[in-house]
């Protein structure tokens, strides 16, 4: 009997193995997630969210570190736009996370110590196929739905493309189709900073209790610039000073700016791994679904019965509105069931997270039977 607690957070150890992209495998395949909603009996009424980058599975319910509420909490709940009262939500943390899924931090079962950097580098594809292992083992067939923004919205792709007899609708939120050399070039500065950390230690800093904590804090910074909009930082921070009347012309954090990516930084480092941050991204920069389709995007698609939902952010400079027209007119092309809509937020990227009324009717409307 499957437990439908509302958040239950559970584990599961699948035996595998998993076949990557990369080649090889990975085995045992640790997956950690959590439920909301009850599942029917026909079990037709499944939703698979796919978290960002830095998520997890605790969408709708506390972190465990933080205590903060779940990350997409105003979307997935009891009459909601995820409606846990109509549809049973499924939400998994992604392999190479380090979360509670296998990753770097996991221990090696051929040496009883963590992988470090000794995991194999996976894909968002690889992800897919380790979250339908997940869906297998919770006995459903087909989902009702696979929703996500962001780097959750290229695994719906991946969901869409790789098992087109398994999704019926897809909402890929703020997102695109392939990583471009602009978003390559911003998770290299990242990583770098992460690897020239001394602490990082080649990756196996595990044992010392002491991680590299300053290199993934920079990284997070400069990645966390590019979640948000001009606008945006100016409205909210403009050059205004930290809790000082003059400049102190030193390298303290004297504009709030300064003050809040420092916090940002710091305040990261205390839930997530430097090694997971590596493998994830690169997974990301890897990310080309024409390239996985010989070269040609609609050939992703070509099979779909799927019907597609796909919202962008007219301030979103990291995923903007051209990477999801490319993918509309990808699915116009080969005649699958596609709405689209372009969004007005002053957030940037960060939008399909923030309060935005409009992306919730529109998610809600399309989950119920409408059009974006």
């Amino acid at each position: 009997m499957l437990d439908t607690r509302f958040g239950l957070d559970r584990r599961v150890t699948l035996p595998g193995p998993l076949a990557l992209d990369g080649g090889g495998s990975l085995a045992p395949v640790e997956i950690a997630y959590e439920t909301y909603g009850s599942l029917h009996a026909d079990r037709g009424n499944a939703i698979l969210v796919c978290h960002a980058l830095t998520g997890d599975h605790h969408v709708a319910s506390a972190h465990p570190i933080t205590g903060k509420p779940g990350w997409w909490a105003r979307m997935v709940g009891p009459g909601k736009p995820i409606d846990t009262d109509r549809w049973f939500v499924i939400c998994a943390n992604v392999i190479g996370s380090c979360l509670g899924s296998s990753g770097p931090a996991s221990t090696d079962p051929a040496t009883g110590k963590p992988y470090a950097m000794t995991f194999p580098v996976i894909t968002l594809r690889d992800m897919a196929r380790a979250q339908a292992m997940l869906i297998d083992h919770l006995g459903i067939d087909r989902l009702f739905a696979v929703v996500g923004g962001s780097m959750g919205g290229m695994q719906v792709l991946e969901w869409a493309a790789t098992f087109p007899d398994r999704v019926r609708s897809a909402v890929i939120i703020a997102s695109a189709a392939r990583h471009s050399a602009q978003n390559i070039a911003f998770h290299e500065v990242g990583r770098q900073a992460i690897m020239a950390d001394p602490k990082w230690r080649g990756g196996d800093y595990y044992d010392s209790g002491d991680p590299p904590a300053a290199g993934l804090a920079v990284a997070r910074m400069a990645a966390h610039i590019t979640y948000l909009s001009e606008a945006g930082l100016t409205s909210k921070f403009g050059r205004r000073l930290q809790a000082r009347e003059a400049k102190t012309f030193g390298f303290d954090a004297d504009f709030q700016i300064e003050s809040y990516l420092r916090h940002q930084g710091l305040s990261f480092t205390d839930r997530f791994d430097a090694n997971s941050y590596l493998y994830i991204t690169r997974a990301m920069d890897y990310f080309d679904l024409a390239e996985e389709h010989g070269g040609t995007l609609a050939n992703a698609f070509a099979r779909s019965q799927t019907r597609f939902c796909l919202v962008s952010f007219d301030t979103d400079w990291l995923y903007p509105t051209a990477e999801s027209r490319a993918i509309v007119q990808a699915l116009n092309a080969t005649g699958a069931e596609a709405s689209f809509v372009e969004l007005s937020s002053p957030f940037g990227h960060d939008a399909f997270l923030l309060d935005v009324p409009e992306l919730d009717r529109v998610v809600g409307g399309f989950l119920r039977g409408g059009r974006a």
